[in-house]
């Protein structure tokens, strides 16, 4: 992700204040912080300055500063986040002190279905983040795992789980004016997506066939936290023409059962 360059004038209201309640240097040091994050090796005060269009003596002047505060390291000419950016995410993160409890489930689930299952943690109204992987035993799967990775909301099975979650308004919001086809089983007509969001709520569980790269099949749950409300969404996937051997019931079942001892997990912090 690069930081996009900053608009004195922008904002967005929903997103906690009207434009002119927003400080430009703070946005300017907030975005500098999230696009060093974005470069696990290290990056200088050039680089990052052609990525953010800002002035390469102004983006020095932040990092250095965030690099004094403990929120970056400096090592010589480049910078990495800090001690205190990690240990402010340790605090700000929900699954911390039970993450090994969560892949423990869901490698139990990758054995008993022999696929691939992901935890995906909601992380906002449309964020979400892999945080816990497991694969089964076969030598046909699919190949890339998906932690880090970002996937378009209308054709993945945790996007279109959160989007069935959102008022409808909110959803047709949410989506770009024009779905992209990844494939050509994915669904690129809104009326369509839209009596598939409604299936997705009264069933309360997602198939995806597909949709997002051909012979890739998924089933999805939701995982919800002590309040009800969506937490995360724990899938299994694996190649269509295997896992359909299966039905799509017993998928659920597991899925389920499953989803409840992570949301006992949520529940109990």
């Amino acid at each position: 992700m690069k930081a996009e360059p900053l608009d004195p004038q922008g904002g967005d209201p929903a997103d906690g204040g009207a434009p002119e309640q927003l400080n430009r240097s703070a946005l300017r040091a907030a975005s500098l912080l999230l696009a060093v994050g974005e470069h696990p090796e290290g990056v200088s005060a050039a680089e990052l300055a052609a990525e953010a269009g800002i002035p390469r003596p102004t983006v020095f002047r932040i990092l250095l500063s965030l690099a004094h505060t403990g929120l970056l390291a400096r090592d010589g000419g480049r910078f990495s986040l800090g001690w205190k950016a990690a240990h402010l995410g340790r605090l700000a993160d929900p699954h911390r002190g039970i993450l090994s409890k969560i892949q423990a489930i869901v490698e139990a689930l990758a054995e008993e279905f022999d696929e691939s299952v992901a935890y995906s943690a909601v992380t906002g109204r449309t964020g979400q983040e892999v945080i816990a992987e497991a694969e089964g035993s076969r030598l046909l799967a699919p190949s890339r795992r998906y932690i880090g990775r970002e996937f378009p909301l209308h054709a993945s099975a945790t996007g279109k789980l959160m989007l069935a979650h959102l008022p409808e308004g909110e959803a047709e919001e949410i989506l770009p004016e024009r779905l992209e086809a990844l494939t050509s089983r994915t669904i690129t007509d809104r009326d369509a997506l839209r009596r598939e969001l409604a299936a997705i709520r009264d069933q309360g569980f997602v198939t995806l066939d597909g949709e997002l790269e051909e012979g890739l099949y998924a089933v999805a749950v939701p995982v919800r936290d002590g309040a009800g409300r969506l937490a995360g969404v724990l899938a299994v996937s694996g190649l269509d023409q295997r896992m359909k051997t299966r039905s799509v019931d017993a998928y659920v079942r597991g899925l389920r059962g499953a989803a409840d001892r992570l949301a006992g997990l949520l529940g109990s912090r």
